[in-house]
Order: structure tokens, then C-alpha cells, then sequence
């Protein structure tokens, strides 16, 4: 890419109040990696610790939303530590109106875009009560279909976000949906 579309990349991120961009394969090791520089740019900017926090957590549940379910990856031959491969992704931080907002997207499989609407309505329908009411009856419960993990990440970036999240689902070809996430803190 020339010097000038590059440029043209970085001024249109910059209108936008983008403070950080990343798009490509993650991994936990990126993970914790940027997520340092996350936290040196929070520093920087005096965001005072709850908001820090809160931003931080949002960031490392995206991140971890698509190491773990992004449909987009790269595998690599019988060596590979990582049986699934690496995932792919993309996620910004940027500032909107006084809040930090933390976009992140990634390839879906088109029959999970239901199920993953449906969830993601009920939850940025609730107040913060029924949030907590929820997340804590998930702690004591089996992860929802399809979960990797305890199923609690849109649940914690609900909390943590300062306005109901948002979201959206495009498709893009036959077997997939591009699914991105929005949350402000």
C-alpha cells in the first residue's frame, strides 16, 4: 500500500475519533499485547479508573469473542498448537460524544445469526439489575448452546457499557454473516 492510501487510512480513523484499530489474525498473546498499550493509552488520556476498567474488560471480551468464535481462520499444518487455528478479526477504540467506544467484528456462520440476535436483543433490552440478575443465575448454570466458555462476555460487556449495546449482522456470501458489536463506556 503507498504512503498515501495508508495516510488516507489513518486521517479517516482520526475524523472518526479512532484512538486505536487492529484488523487481522488474534491471538491471546496479541490479546495481552495490545491490551498494554490500551491500558498506557487510558493512562495517558487521565480516564479515571472505573472507566479504565470498564474499557479494558470490554476490549478483552471482544478479543476473546473472536479467538473463539470468529468463522474466519487459518490453520496450519499437523504442528499447530491451536487445533481450530487463528481467528480473525477487527476492533476499535475510539471516542464519541465523552465515552470510549469499543466496535469489534468478525465472520459468523449464517445459522448462528438467530440465535446470536435473539440473545443480544434480550440482553441489550435489560436494565442493569436484570443484567446482574442474569449473569449471576448463568454463574450457576450450563453455558448456552454453542458456548466456548461460561457464556457470560456479552453479558460483561453489557454491565460494563454505559448505553445499551448495539449491533448488526451483514450478510456476505452463502455460509456467512459479518457480525459486529458495539459498546459504549
Amino acid at each position: 500500500m503507498l504512503a498515501h492510501e495508508l495516510f488516507e487510512v489513518r486521517s479517516m480513523l482520526r475524523k472518526q475519533g479512532i484512538i486505536f484499530a487492529y484488523s487481522g489474525y488474534v491471538t491471546e498473546a496479541v490479546l495481552s499485547g495490545v491490551g498494554d498499550a490500551i491500558k498506557q493509552k487510558l493512562l495517558f488520556d487521565d480516564a479515571n479508573t472505573k472507566t479504565a476498567r470498564s474499557v479494558f474488560a470490554v476490549f478483552v471480551e471482544q478479543m476473546q469473542n473472536m479467538i473463539r468464535y470468529s468463522a474466519e481462520t487459518a490453520t496450519a499444518g499437523a504442528a499447530s498448537s491451536s487445533p481450530n487455528g487463528i481467528r480473525y478479526g477487527v476492533l476499535t477504540i475510539g471516542q464519541e460524544n465523552g465515552d470510549y467506544v469499543i466496535n469489534a467484528g468478525n465472520l459468523v456462520q449464517l445459522p448462528d445469526v438467530d440465535r446470536l440476535r435473539a440473545k443480544l436483543s434480550r440482553i441489550r433490552n435489560m436494565n442493569k439489575e436484570d443484567l446482574r440478575a442474569l449473569y449471576k443465575e448463568q454463574l450457576r448454570g450450563d453455558p448456552g448452546e454453542g458456548s466456548k466458555g461460561a457464556g457470560l462476555g456479552f453479558m460483561e460487556i453489557a454491565r460494563r457499557a454505559s448505553k445499551p449495546i448495539d449491533f448488526d449482522f451483514v450478510d456476505v456470501d452463502d455460509e456467512h454473516a459479518f457480525f459486529t458489536l458495539k459498546a459504549s463506556v
